[in-house]
């Protein structure tokens, strides 16, 4: 299977399953385009008739061109078999019974009254509630005796707000170190905020223990205001950018990004992130929202014509941005042509509910963040760990192969079947298939793809 686009002024040929990228002429585009369903005399007949008005396009030369393209194919570099559904849930049944990440829900509760949360206001659906020293000593021990042998392991601090409980947040931190090294594991933690809270002590905490730092900022000050609204209902850009900028500048501008949401308000995000760039951040995220259907803040069928738009343009801002020596990182469009996961991740998925589990503040398992509160999904508890088999097994089953509706998606191999919780919340179901995320995500694909091949070969 092959995905051909033309983005950027390359014509681009992706070969799915072999994940080889070929950047070729208008001639070659078209004869890989009919490879598949012509015969070489039709493919050559084709060609000299179309480009008949070129010099430069002879009949041997097309038929030299044809030939290079069956070699491509002989060498698994164009028209590769799809040779991995047999190896789909292999990593997973590998790899079952050992957790690598937990997401520390520290704080059910935030100082914001955000419109579009997806944790109603940080509360899950239920009471407001900080998690004990003792729950989070408890998850950091549960994660240890879960890992296996595995010695990196990652705990996000995560709410609601956890800078509300800042406190456990330090002691907790204290703990893993205190136990890391007699156990052979090496912790790296991650924090989200929102800001409010962001003093000296703790960007000196965060500089020293955290690897990542996530800043929640939706751009510009008229839409960061709309929906990032504090109880009394007043906007917090102003009171968030300074702190944000001097936690960034004490990190040297490495280790952090900046993560927005666009919704039916402004699917015009560029402007968003021109103006993240203006405030001197270079490290940038915007997620579409994801809400119930009816939402005023879900994203319209014309939005997202306008929001496709705005991956092309933000792809062409940041290869000028490129030229002028002022690069900036998208997280989206984070793509390594040359490496980047194995066969076995792309195709069995993020592995929440299996290695990554969400921990509320006392203390139940639930597959992930966006699932918290979802009392079906409910796994376990960090003392008797995950007595939920049925649903595991279920998240286990989850693999771009588990999506009939993925066979025939050229995206297959890099979103690995998607987010569970997308589809699930979509549609009803982890396996379904969340159409406007794919629709998305492909587009996303694409112009990383470009972007990508233009820096490979000189951003020319």
């Amino acid at each position: 299977m092959i995905h051909q686009y033309k983005l950027g002024g390359y014509n681009i040929v992706l070969d799915v399953c072999s994940g080889a990228v070929h950047v070729v002429d208008e001639v070659a585009y078209d004869i890989i385009g009919m490879f598949e369903t012509n015969s070489k005399e039709a493919i050559v007949k084709a060609m000299a008739e179309k480009y008949a008005d070129r010099d430069d396009v002879t009949i041997p030369e097309l038929e030299d061109c044809y030939d290079q393209v069956v070699a491509l194919k002989e060498s698994g570099k164009l028209f590769a078999p799809d040779n991995f559904e047999s190896m789909a849930g292999h990593l997973k049944a590998k790899t079952a019974g050992v957790v690598k990440a937990l997401c520390l829900h520290i704080a059910h509760t935030c100082n914001l009254n955000c419109e579009y949360c997806f944790a109603s206001q940080g509360k899950y659906h239920g009471e407001r509630a900080v998690m004990s020293f003792e729950v989070g000593k408890q998850a950091l021990d549960f994660l240890i005796a879960n890992s296996g042998t595995r010695r990196n392991l990652e705990v996000d601090f995560f709410g609601g707000e956890p800078l509300m409980n800042f406190e456990v947040v330090k002691q907790l931190v204290e703990y893993a170190r205190s136990i890391e090294k007699q156990h052979n594991k090496n912790f790296r933690f991650t924090l989200t905020t929102n800001g409010l809270l962001i003093d000296d002590d703790v960007i000196d905490f965060a500089n020293r223990e955290m690897s990542n730092v996530v800043l929640s900022l939706d751009g510009r000050k008229e839409i960061h205001d709309r929906y990032r609204v504090d109880y009394a209902g007043n906007g917090s850009w102003d009171r968030i950018v300074p702190k944000f900028q001097r936690l960034v500048e004490a990190r040297g501008g490495k280790d952090y990004y900046m993560r927005g949401t666009f919704t039916h308000a402004n699917p015009d995000f560029l402007n968003d992130i021109k103006q993240m760039l203006d405030l001197g951040f270079n490290e940038l995220s915007m997620e579409p929202v994801v809400c119930a259907d009816g939402d005023p803040s879900q994203l319209t069928e014309e939005d997202l014509a306008v929001v496709m738009d705005q991956y092309e343009k933000l792809a062409e801002l940041m290869l000028e941005k490129d030229k002028e020596g002022k690069p900036f990182t998208f997280y989206h469009y984070m793509i390594d042509l040359t490496g980047g996961p194995c066969i076995y991740k792309r195709i069995s998925g993020c592995g929440s509910g299996t290695e990554y589990m969400a921990v509320t503040p006392w203390g139940d398992l639930y597959p992930c963040h966006q699932f918290v509160g979802e009392e079906k999904f409910k796994l376990g508890d960090i003392w008797q760990g995950v007595t939920n088999k049925e649903t595991q097994a279920e998240f286990a089953a989850c693999n771009v192969y588990a999506h009939p509706e993925c066979k025939d998606c050229w995206a297959r191999l890099y979103c690995s079947g998607g987010c569970a919780a997308n589809a699930y919340h979509s549609t009803g179901s982890v396996t379904g298939v969340y159409e406007d995320g794919c629709k998305l995500f492909r587009k996303r694909m694409e112009c990383a793809i470009m972007v990508a091949v233009a820096r490979q070969l000189g951003n020319n």
